[in-house]
């Protein structure tokens, strides 16, 4: 796959850009280490800070007052009843930086408004048979500007919008039943380029599983593994890896980008057909087909009505298929990466995703471990958001964290 195109970085907002000395230079990546390691523990008083960051109680007493002053950080109430001078912790200020989140998938998009403390402030969603790009674009265009009028006096504070979308969104258009034209027309568009036409700020682009990866490596399972296989499940399925608490791409980006894997070996001849992917077994749109074939609502794939009369049956096929391929999927991740676990998650209720885990798990016993670590199957915790957010998370990562890697975490 070709992944798209990059339009020239648009520069950062005053307050947010580089200082210029090597001196300064340091200065600024000491105030990323210290926001970093608020953001992890959630509060904490400047002796924690200086423990945990290794810098002096003098540097730590200059930086959180900077901090403080640009609106970055507040100091919360006394904390008294201990030993010593009662201690005050300092905590992440949500409103002092934004970040819009787009995700655009091919049954629907959402735009998040996403704060400092990676809270989601706004929601904006969009369903769709399919993204026309002549009704998509103006559409993204004008939930940008909504999200953005609503920081009001705020609005200053916002440091970039990050997109998250396949990287041929038209892929696999005939599963779909879509045109060539279609298919094309969505695979010739440079979607960063385009958002950037239609704001002011840094955009940036990545895969919308990856996104979704990120998201997870951020704010949920992330914080407690640092080696992990993300599998999310969407229309069609996707996923991530982690390794070393970073996101690892690949050569060409693609990094577990699962969907492809075949689930059987090919034929020796070569008129036969090739192997099924996991794809076509563990993707909703599998499940979309069921309830279509008949007579229901294909909708219900992505919500609560799935485990419900009249849905639940065809579900629980889904979930029988889907299952075996996933496990299918872990053992051959596992035997090739060394990981503390295999995270699971997707845009769909988390009762049928506890239900596809728990199957998968039950999957899992049915092949032979022999010469492997058995796998750690756990579901993520961020849901059908992940996508979204991971695009909201990558700017607020870009100007406030301290390593230009994505995503290391700086933890005790």
């Amino acid at each position: 796959m070709t992944p798209p195109r990059h339009a020239t970085p648009v520069e950062p907002p005053a307050l947010l850009r580089p200082r210029g000395s090597n001196h300064v230079g340091m200065r600024q990546f000491n105030e990323r280490v210290v926001l970093q390691a608020i953001r992890l523990n959630g509060s904490l008083p400047k002796a924690d800070l200086a423990r945990l960051t290794g810098l002096t109680a003098q540097t730590i007493g200059l930086i959180t007052t900077r901090l403080e002053e640009d609106g970055l950080i507040l100091k919360q109430d006394r904390v008294r009843g201990r030993i010593g001078q009662p201690s005050v912790p300092l905590t992440l200020n949500p409103n002092g930086a934004f970040a819009i989140g787009i995700k655009v998938g091919r049954r629907s998009a959402d735009w998040l408004l996403v704060d400092f403390a990676g809270q989601v402030r706004l929601r904006h969603s969009l369903d769709y048979v399919f993204p026309d790009a002549s009704t998509l674009l103006p559409a993204m265009a004008q939930h940008m500007q909504t999200l953005s009028d609503e920081l009001g006096d705020l609005r200053d504070r916002l440091v970039g919008v990050g997109v998250a979308a396949p990287f041929q969104l038209g892929g696999w258009h005939r599963m779909l039943g879509l045109s060539d034209e279609q298919s094309e027309e969505w695979n010739q568009i440079d979607l960063r380029a385009q958002v950037q036409s239609m704001t002011d700020v840094p955009v940036s682009f990545a895969k919308d599983t990856s996104a979704a990866c990120v998201a997870e490596l951020v704010q949920g399972r992330g914080r407690d593994l640092k080696n992990f296989l993300y599998l999310f499940v969407d229309t069609f399925v996707g996923g991530g890896l982690v390794i070393n608490s970073h996101l690892h791409g690949g050569v060409h980006g693609n990094a577990g980008a699962v969907a492809s894997l075949p689930m059987s070996l090919a034929h020796a001849s070569a008129q036969a057909t090739p192997p099924e992917q996991l794809i076509r077994l563990a993707s909703l749109w599998e499940l979309e087909q069921r309830f279509t074939a008949h007579g229901l609502n294909p909708h219900a794939a992505y919500d609560e009505r799935a485990l419900q009369p009249p849905f639940a049956e065809e579900t629980q096929g889904w979930i029988d298929n889907a299952a075996n391929a996933l496990a299918h999927t872990v053992v051959s991740g596992t035997a090739f990466l060394d990981i503390d676990a295999v995270v699971v998650d997707g845009s769909f209720s988390r009762a049928l995703l506890a239900q596809l885990i728990a199957a998968t798990q039950a999957a899992l016993q049915r092949y032979n471990w022999e010469g492997l670590w058995n796998a750690n199957v756990i579901a993520g915790v961020v849901g059908p958001d992940a996508r979204a957010l991971g695009g909201a998370l990558m700017p607020l990562h870009a100007n406030f964290a301290p390593d230009q890697d994505l995503f290391l975490k700086t933890g005790s």
